[in-house]
């Protein structure tokens, strides 16, 4: 079967792409400004990717055409596909009915840390000899990969909030129907779709609905708002993490480097990792806890997540040109902003921590998080942004910074910017959940230049 994805250099549609390349279908797909590390995973696995979206892509006519939910009205392919009545599905209904079924589905849900707590879920089920399939909105880097189908009955799905495509408003994660269930945490984000948090609960909870009597919930116990969703109604039986009565954990060090992990009075065992924050903390109690649902003992878990290698964009080390640490990161969310800043902080014994900032999603363009914004930078000696194409702004938002901020109108500028202030043994991270312009390796390439 030939299968043309629409938006596939999308997190969630390029590993749609791998799994019907596994598969065995001929697989092509249209896309506009790809940016790695999803473009390079397509091009690593031979998927031809064509530029822009063209009705002539579609010609001659693919047997199944499957649709992002970045399409919408008014984009000439799907125009083309609708009025050519082509046969058409969304991404997520394509996992569903050709990848999930018969499968132990371990979904994580949360607004925060969904890429990681995934990561290393699979990697603690593939450490244990499981050979799980997995669909993550990253790449871990203990894979090399966002999608594979796996040779075990377990699968770890990501589970988006965000609405599936243009013909189906549901969440995304309505779809997978998961055995096991990760809530991480719950928080007010994606301002182009839902109008408040309640309509996101609403969400959380149709999720909570799918998941059977004879199923597990991992929940934040720390979370009011997962509280409340779980509060309205559940059928499954329900296992916390931050609570005295589940799963626990104390940091040793100062950037949580070094765990000591309990379920309920018991002591599992010390977790030494490559992971920092209290973020990532959270994020191994939800796994660990999560993979025991499938029969991994928890020292078991503790013992994979020795060895995980994290993921790429989530605080990744991208080089020290210069001496100067230049980090990655998919932050674009205060809370999330916030725990990347303080994980920086606490490893970092010398030199400043440079902030630089893309405030690229809808939620962010609009300026909905404006008043927590600036109290995110904290942890920053300088913050970084451009300061065009969003509809509030910058200077006036983020005045508590004070001379902490520096803004520039294009990447070019801020580029030079940051390179010119930025000096051995300080730590720069470039927080974006897009491709930035290529800012990443235009400051990569510049501080070389001036090394």
């Amino acid at each position: 079967m030939h299968i043309h994805i629409l938006g596939i250099g999308g997190t969630f549609m390029a590993g749609v792409a791998l799994l019907a390349r596994a598969a065995g279908h001929r697989v092509t797909g249209s896309d506009a400004g790809l940016y790695p590390p999803m473009s390079t995973q397509l091009a690593k696995a031979g998927i031809d990717v064509l530029d822009g979206y063209e009705p002539a892509h579609l010609q001659p006519a693919p047997d199944q055409v499957v649709v992002g939910n970045a399409m919408s009205r008014g984009n000439a392919c799907v125009e083309y596909v609708l009025d050519a009545g082509l046969a058409y599905v969304s991404g997520p209904q394509w996992l569903a009915e050709n990848i999930l079924p018969g499968r132990h589905v371990l979904a994580v849900a949360g607004t925060h840390g969904k890429t990681t707590t995934a990561s290393m879920l699979a990697h603690i089920l593939e450490h244990a000899g499981l050979a799980p399939g997995f669909l993550i909105g990253g790449i871990p880097t203990d894979f090399g990969c966002s999608a594979a189908p796996g040779a075990g009955r377990c699968f770890v799905v990501e589970a988006d909030e965000y609405d599936t495509a243009f013909f189906d408003k549901r969440s995304k994660f309505v779809h997978y129907r998961p055995r096991t269930l990760v809530l991480n945490n719950l928080e007010y984000d994606h301002a182009d779709i839902f109008p408040d948090l309640a309509s996101i609960r609403r969400q959380f909870h149709h999720l909570v609905r799918t998941v059977p009597g004879t199923g597990r919930i991992v929940h934040n116990a720390a979370d009011s708002d997962l509280g409340a969703v779980l509060n309205e109604e559940c059928w499954t039986p329900t296992v916390p993490f931050h609570s005295e009565g589940g799963w626990q954990a104390r940091p040793l060090v100062d950037d949580y480097s070094a765990l000591a992990i309990r379920r309920d009075t018991q002591l599992i065992g010390e977790l030494h990792w490559a992971q920092r924050g209290p973020h990532n903390q959270a994020n191994a109690l939800a796994a660990l806890a999560a993979a025991e649902a499938v029969g991994v003992t928890p020292a078991q878990g503790v013992e994979a997540l020795a060895e995980f290698g994290g993921v790429k964009r989530r605080l990744e080390l991208r080089g020290r040109p210069a001496g100067i640490a230049v980090y990655d990161d998919f932050a674009h969310h205060p809370t999330a902003i916030e725990q990347t800043l303080a994980g920086l902080r606490s490893s970092s014994a010398t030199g400043r921590l440079l902030a630089v900032f893309e405030a690229r999603s809808n939620t962010m363009k609009a300026g909905v998080h404006g008043d927590r914004l600036a109290a995110s930078f904290a942890a920053a000696d300088r913050v970084f942004m451009l300061d065009s194409g969003l509809q509030w702004n910058v200077r006036d938002t983020l005045a508590p910074l004070g001379a902490r901020l520096a803004t520039a109108p294009h990447v070019a500028a801020l580029v030079e910017l940051v390179a010119t202030q930025a000096v051995a043994g300080d730590t720069v991270v470039i927080m974006s959940n897009g491709g930035f312009g290529g800012f990443h390796d235009q400051l990569l390439a510049t501080l070389a230049a001036r090394a």
